[in-house]
């Protein structure tokens, strides 16, 4: 608090400030329902990931800033959130799992066993302008595999994406992934004679021409010594939506385009060929990425990419590590919720889980309720005991709006008889009454 105010004077009474319930800016509450969707969500991401052999691991949401100012100049730094800390020190709220990761592993000295295949679930914070369906935080999948140096690496990962939205209820018809390759971006580059430097701001500037006409952008172009002709051709390979139409443009040794059909083909065999699209005019976190890229999205249109990743062979370098092949992908859990919502296949979940609801007719019948809860927990369910005086109606209602399929009542005959009586809210079971040492 404030100073005391001096002796004597008579201070005026401060109205209370209003107590605000709203969580700060740009995050979120999770209220049961709320969790048990998150749940839900993790529960499909973390199986899919054991299926494939992952081990999952974490790192502190808080880290030293300077682990994401190294690459300098993206947007990422500029989006972070961080501050001093009372020891003085910058840190930030991490806004992406991999730099973690990259930390962990150089951590080691070269004392993990390679390939390493590891997934996480971290919450991830930007401090972001808000706009609709942007947040400060949010959750995201992270699937990396360190060591190999080809495409069968991307392979499994785009074969594991595949996976969760099948599980989901997700079609190939709904969602499709493009994918593209920096290498061959950097190939059409060089063959139009821009140089490695310009490489990312001029992908920055042909990406913003989905958004805006070439006369808009017409001065950042001369900047960058880009003459319309140049930038024209670009566009238009950049628009190239078949592997064939872009290496007609290409040197017939291109290195991207045979690591894309080696791709396209290992797609084959895992059966996902009809998700996997060829598009040129992916690319993503060109400074980051130097390999294959990719980006699922939404085939009406409507929705922001639904996950992204690729391979990014150059970050332990960055951090002063030994060159270490890696690729991997984020999936945040924003967009695929809205889509799900929009395909009407998400589940509800109003539901507690609670599989029966036991209560005690009268106060010093408690103790056989609790007991008969036990034998039944015993057993694996899920049991909620009624911890207050209420009448039988309320026990009812209150079992119906948690979901709970089964009333179990103690009352005074069935006590005397060591039954307890159960009742079945979903099925055509009825009322019975059973020993209470069948319970367990």
């Amino acid at each position: 608090g404030g100073d005391a105010a001096p002796s004597g004077k008579k201070t005026k009474k401060k109205k209370a400030a209003r107590f605000d319930t709203n969580p700060p800016k740009g995050t979120r509450d999770f209220y049961p329902p709320d969790m048990r969707l998150r749940n839900w969500l993790f529960d499909h991401w973390k199986a899919v990931a054991a299926m494939y052999g992952f081990s999952e691991y974490d790192a502190p949401v808080l880290e030293a800033e300077s682990l994401y100012t190294r690459k300098a100049g993206e947007e990422v730094t500029e989006q972070l959130y961080n501050f001093e800390d009372k020891g003085e020190r910058r840190v930030a709220l991490r806004p992406e799992m991999t730099p973690s990761l990259a930390r962990m592993v150089m951590a080691k000295k070269g004392g993990l066993t390679l390939p390493l295949k590891w997934f996480s679930l971290p919450q991830c914070w930007r401090y972001e302008r808000m706009t609709r369906g942007r947040r400060r935080e949010h959750y995201q999948w992270n699937m990396d595999v360190w060591g190999v140096k080809g495409v069968e690496a991307e392979a499994e990962l785009l074969a594991a994406m595949v996976t969760f939205f099948e599980r989901v209820g997700i079609t190939s018809e709904d969602v499709g992934i493009k994918v593209n390759s920096r290498g061959v971006i950097g190939e059409v580059l060089t063959e139009l004679g821009v140089p490695e430097e310009k490489f990312a701001a001029t992908c920055v500037l042909v990406d913003k021409l989905e958004k805006v006409p070439i006369d808009a952008i017409q001065d950042d172009l001369e900047d960058l010594g880009l003459t319309r002709e140049v930038v024209e051709k670009l566009t238009s390979t950049m628009t190239a939506t078949s592997l064939d139409d872009i290496a007609s443009s290409l040197p017939s040794d291109s290195e991207g385009i045979a690591e894309l059909r080696a791709l396209f083909e290992l797609c084959d065999s895992y059966g996902i060929s009809d998700w996997v699209t060829f598009d040129a005019s992916v690319i993503r976190g060109l400074a980051y990425y130097t390999g294959a890229v990719f980006e699922a999205f939404d085939r009406r249109g409507e929705l922001r990419a639904i996950a992204g990743g690729g391979r990014y062979d150059k970050l332990l370098e960055t951090f002063g590590g030994e060159p270490t092949p890696a690729a991997g992908f984020g999936f945040g859990d924003a967009v695929i919720v809205e889509l799900l919502k929009e395909r009407d296949v998400l589940p509800t979940f109003d539901d507690s889980g609670v599989e029966a609801v036991v209560f005690a007719m009268t106060g010093d019948l408690y103790g056989n309720a609790v007991d008969a809860a036990r034998r039944l927990r015993e057993q694996g369910m899920k049991v909620d005991v009624v911890l207050e005086k209420k009448k039988t109606k309320w026990v009812f209602k209150h079992a119906d709006r948690i979901g709970a399929g089964y009333c179990v009542v103690v009352g005074r005959d069935e006590a005397e008889k060591g039954e307890v009586s159960i009742k079945d809210l979903r099925g055509d079971e009825g009322q019975r009454a059973v020993k209470v040492e069948d319970l367990g």
